[in-house]
């Protein structure tokens, strides 16, 4: 698994999680939601994410480098 896939399956499923908590406990876990939006959306102009620094530095791969070790 490389970084980004990591990145997208975190993402997913802290937004199925939270609108589960929505549902089942408050309202106000909707700012969850919102605040994986916001920050998804930001990385996507700034190329800052620091969930993908974190997996970065656990040793996951990006989809480059996993290439390049494949040969």
């Amino acid at each position: 698994m490389t970084a980004n896939n990591a990145l997208l399956a975190f993402a997913g499923t802290m937004v199925l999680i939270s609108v589960l908590l929505t549902w089942t406990v408050s309202v106000h876990w909707m700012w969850l939601t919102v605040f994986v939006g916001a920050n998804l959306l930001q990385s996507a102009f700034t190329g800052f994410c620091p969930a993908a620094m974190v997996f970065r530095k656990i040793g996951l791969k990006t989809p480059c480098e996993a290439v390049a070790t494949k040969t």
